[in-house]
C-alpha cells in the first residue's frame, strides 16, 4: 500500500481528479503491474496497472489490487474501475482511503457485491495527497491556501508602496514550486494595478513551468489590457464579483480544487473574515520598515480575546527567510463584508 501512495505522488498535483496509484501482484504474491493516474481524460490507476500486467502477458485472475484510493464507481471520461477489477478476475482489493467525491463512490460495495474481498487499509501519507479533492468534494468548494510575504514587523512593503523583494531568491522559488500545486492562483484588481504581476509558475532558469494555474483577478475595477496577468501564454480571468464565496463556487464549477490566494491586504481580510482561507503559507523575512502596508488588512478585531488563531504545522529556514506554515484554529466572523475589496493592494513581495 506504501508503493501505491507513492506511485500516486507521481500524478499532478492541480488537477481536477485526485492522485491516485495501484499496484497489481498476480496469484502468486508477485508484482504483475503498476500505475497512476496521469490526469483528468487519461486512465486510471487500476487501468494502467491492469494493461500493464496484460502486455507483460500476466494473468491478472486471481490477483491483489492494492490502490490508494476506493476505486470509481462511475462512468466518467473513463469507465468504472470497479468494474473493470472484476472483470479482470482480481480476487482481493485493499484501499487506503474512500473516495470522497459522492459521485463515484461506491466501488468498494460493487466489488464486495461480486465477490470480491475489499478491505480499507489505511496508510500514512494517503490522505495528504487527495487533501485539496477531498476537501471539494466535501465542502464544495475549492481549498484555500493564503500566502503572504512580510518583514518580521508585519509590513508587505514599504511607506514609498515598493514591495520587491521582501523576501530573498529560495524563498521566492518555493513559492513557485507551491504555486504549482494549485489550480487557480486569485489576487485583487489593486494588486494587479499597483504591481502588475505575472502570476505565473516559473523555473529555476525563469522558464514557464509546463503547467500553469488559472489566473483569477477579483474585483470591480478595470485592468488595463497590457497587464501582464493577461499574457504570456497562461490562461486568465476576470471576476467581476467580490464575495469570496461566489468567487469559490465559479473556480468550483471550473473543477479547480485549490486556490493559491496571493491577494494584498484587503482581499487577504475579506477571504480570513469570510471564513474560507484553509491554510496559511507565510514567508517572513528578517527585515524591519516600520512603516508601510501591512500585510493583511482589517479584521475587525478590536480585543485581543478576539484575535484570528492559528496552529502552527510547519517551519523551514530558506537562506535566512523563514516559510511558517499554519492551519486556522477557528473561523472569523464573516457576518461583517467589506466594502472595499478594490482599494490599493500589494501582493507582498514575491
Amino acid at each position: 500500500m506504501r508503493r501505491a501512495v507513492a506511485l500516486a505522488a507521481n500524478g499532478p498535483a492541480a488537477d481536477p481528479n485526485p492522485r491516485v496509484g495501484c499496484v497489481l501482484l498476480g496469484g502468486d504474491g508477485e508484482v504483475i503491474g503498476e500505475g497512476w493516474h496521469r490526469g483528468a481524460g487519461t486512465p486510471h490507476a487500476e487501468l494502467v496497472a491492469l494493461a500493464e500486467a496484460r502486455a507483460a502477458g500476466h494473468d491478472t485472475r486471481g490477483g491483489t489490487a492494492y490502490v490508494s484510493l476506493e476505486p470509481c464507481n462511475h462512468t466518467g471520461r473513463t469507465g468504472p474501475c470497479a468494474e473493470a477489477l472484476v472483470g479482470a478476475g482480481i480476487r482481493r482489493v485493499a484501499y487506503a482511503l474512500p473516495d470522497p467525491n459522492p459521485v463515484a463512490v461506491g466501488g468498494a460495495q460493487t466489488l464486495r457485491s461480486a465477490g470480491i474481498r475489499c478491505d480499507l487499509v489505511p496508510v500514512e501519507g494517503a490522505d495528504a495527497l487527495v487533501e485539496a479533492f477531498a476537501h471539494a468534494m466535501t465542502h464544495g468548494r475549492p481549498f484555500v491556501t493564503w500566502k503572504l510575504a512580510a518583514t518580521i514587523d508585519g509590513r508587505s512593503a514599504a511607506r514609498d508602496g515598493s514591495s520587491q523583494w521582501i523576501t530573498g531568491p529560495a524563498a521566492r522559488a518555493d513559492v513557485h514550486r507551491l504555486r504549482a500545486t494549485a489550480g487557480a492562483i486569485v489576487v485583487g484588481t489593486g494588486t494587479v494595478l499597483a504591481d502588475d504581476p505575472r502570476l505565473t509558475v516559473r523555473d529555476a532558469d525563469g522558464s514557464h513551468h509546463e503547467r500553469q494555474p488559472l489566473r483569477v483577478v477579483v474585483g470591480r475595477r478595470d485592468i488595463p489590457p497590457t497587464a501582464r496577468v493577461l499574457d504570456d501564454g497562461a490562461s486568465s480571468l476576470l471576476v467581476r464579483e467580490r464575495d469570496p464565496h461566489l468567487v469559490l463556487a465559479t473556480l468550483h464549477e471550473l473543477d479547480v480544487r485549490h486556490v493559491w490566494l496571493e491577494g494584498g491586504p484587503t482581499t487577504a481580510a475579506a477571504w480570513l473574515r469570510a471564513g474560507v482561507v484553509d491554510r496559511v503559507v507565510a514567508y517572513v523575512a528578517p527585515a524591519l520598515l516600520g512603516s508601510g502596508a501591512a500585510a493583511v488588512g482589517d479584521l475587525g478585531v478590536a480585543t485581543i480575546a478576539d484575535a484570528h488563531r492559528l496552529a502552527t504545522t510547519d517551519v523551514a529556514v530558506l537562506d535566512g527567510d523563514v516559510r511558517i506554515t499554519l492551519e486556522p484554529v477557528d473561523h472569523l466572523d464573516h457576518r461583517d463584508h467589506l466594502d472595499h475589496l478594490d482599494h490599493l493592494d500589494h501582493p507582498g513581495g514575491q
